[in-house]
């Protein structure tokens, strides 16, 4: 069972979707249909007024069979329904009970507004991106909202349902996104821990301060990435593009950084883009030209590997991906309330019933 959200809950019920979970979504009566948000894709929606105690009952008959139940409102909300984890666990014992939020379920900000670029400000992430002179960048809402958010919100919900299998016994998963985003830095606090990562930004091997880790700029005004950190992947950068490693310098030596980064940076001004995709893709001088998100679908490896979903939109693909389970095609976002009476009928509720909950303003 999936209250409607925005963000992170519903991208953590898509993933679990696309391999196979039957999902039902909980819309507020009203909801305007969304068939392009490729977010809301392969599950059945019912739509309710859950200020309504017939659609609240009817809401935890649901419950009664779910193994497993995603919500994004601020703590408390859910308790004041009448949809607590108690309520729920006492009627249910073995549900997975999902809690997505930003700052978590408690602590000090537990109840504050905040958005995906508050949420990473708090674990440091934020303050890693960007040049060193500059305020730091914004990542999109890709690291907070859907990596510490939904993504962490999908595994803690797999977790538990298979520890349900071993005890019967369902929980409560507070998935945070400061919490998901901060476990993410699990690497980036390593390395400062083993004195391999300085507290400046743009400064790093990993944060665009060593020249042949990062971005510039060709001849037509696209752009391009180097990744060449070890050793032989330097070197076959340097041969394809017929530089002199001498003339470079030793890169162990960070005076050289400015020097080897202006050669680069004339390199690969003089020729398009093309140019470079033709020299370089997929050698092993670690390159990749940066893409529009309208372009990632026409680049020939990424269409090789079928990443998009065909029809209209640029809609990623389910991933990961398995040699053996095969993964049905999503159906495409339902409008909602498409599948309350289905729904409800399936949950043994009568034809008499279902109207009058209808009638009663309850369901739609």
């Amino acid at each position: 069972m999936e209250f409607a959200g925005l963000g992170p809950g519903p991208f953590a019920a898509m993933m679990l979707a696309d391999f196979g979970a039957d999902v039902i979504r909980i819309d507020r009566i009203g909801s305007p249909p969304a068939e392009q948000d490729f977010t809301l894709r392969g599950r059945r929606s019912i739509a309710m007024n859950l200020k309504d105690p017939a659609a609240i009952e009817t809401a935890l008959r649901l419950i009664d069979d779910a193994d497993g139940l995603i919500e994004g409102f601020r703590p408390g909300v859910m308790e004041r329904l009448g949809l607590g984890p108690e309520v729920c666990h006492a009627r249910n014992p073995r549900l997975v009970y999902g809690r997505m939020t930003g700052w978590g379920q408690d602590g000090p900000w537990a109840h504050a507004a905040g958005h995906d670029l508050n949420y990473i400000a708090l674990t440091g992430a934020l303050w890693g991106t960007g040049e060193p002179d500059r305020a730091p960048t914004f990542p999109m809402n890709l690291l907070g909202d859907f990596g510490g958010g939904g993504m962490y919100l999908a595994f803690g919900l797999l977790a538990a349902l298979l520890n349900v299998r071993q005890t019967g016994q369902g929980d409560v998963v507070d998935a945070a996104i400061c919490d998901g985003t901060n476990a993410l830095m699990t690497f980036i606090q390593a390395q400062r821990a083993m004195g391999r990562w300085a507290d400046a930004r743009g400064v790093n091997l990993l944060d665009g301060g060593a020249p042949w880790y990062g971005v510039y700029e060709c001849a037509d005004g696209q752009w391009i990435s180097i990744g060449a950190l070890e050793p032989q992947f330097w070197a076959c950068l340097l041969d394809v593009l017929g530089l002199d490693h001498a003339h470079l310098g030793d890169r162990a030596d960070r005076s050289t950084w400015p020097h080897i980064r202006a050669v680069l940076t004339e390199t690969f001004l003089a020729q398009p883009r093309a140019h470079w995709d033709a020299r370089l893709g997929g050698t092993d001088a670690c390159y990749a030209p940066v893409l529009s998100p309208a372009d990632v679908r026409h680049d020939p490896h990424m269409a090789a590997r079928e990443t998009m979903l065909p029809g209209p939109g640029d809609q990623p693909a389910p991933a990961p991906r398995f040699a053996r389970a095969k993964v049905a095609p999503a159906t495409p976002p339902r409008r909602p309330g498409a599948d309350t009476r289905a729904v409800l009928s399936e949950a043994g509720l009568t034809p008499v019933e279902i109207a009058a909950l209808v009638n009663a303003g309850a369901v739609a």
